[in-house]
């Protein structure tokens, strides 16, 4: 496995810093989180530093720009969804969440 450069690790960790203080009830998007972290194309990266990432921090709480639920979330789209749902955030038939109302801006 190739070393990660200095620059990546830099933004796996800004990615986590920021994912770490998403309140419950709260999204942002990976798009969203590339952006503040200095590469707003790095989105799918995002969603890799997701899967691989630290399982303590609240994943469950970054969504795609739709609303959408992840594949990858650890029990696939259906976990992904009631783990939201236990946050009380609701879906709509599509099994999205309303981005435009959900979504959170660090300060």
């Amino acid at each position: 496995m190739p070393l990660m450069s200095d620059v990546e690790v830099g933004f796996r960790e800004r990615v986590e810093a920021l994912v770490a203080q998403i309140p419950k009830g709260r999204v942002m998007t990976y798009g969203q989180l590339a952006a503040l972290c200095g590469n707003a194309r790095a989105a799918r990266i995002v969603g890799g530093i997701a899967h691989f990432g630290d399982p303590e921090l609240p994943w469950q709480r970054v969504v795609n720009r739709h609303g959408g639920m992840a594949a990858g979330y650890p029990g696939g789209r259906p976990a992904h969804q009631v783990a939201l749902e236990s946050e009380g955030l609701r879906f709509n038939d599509r099994g999205e969440v309303n981005v435009q109302e959900l979504i959170w801006w660090p300060r």
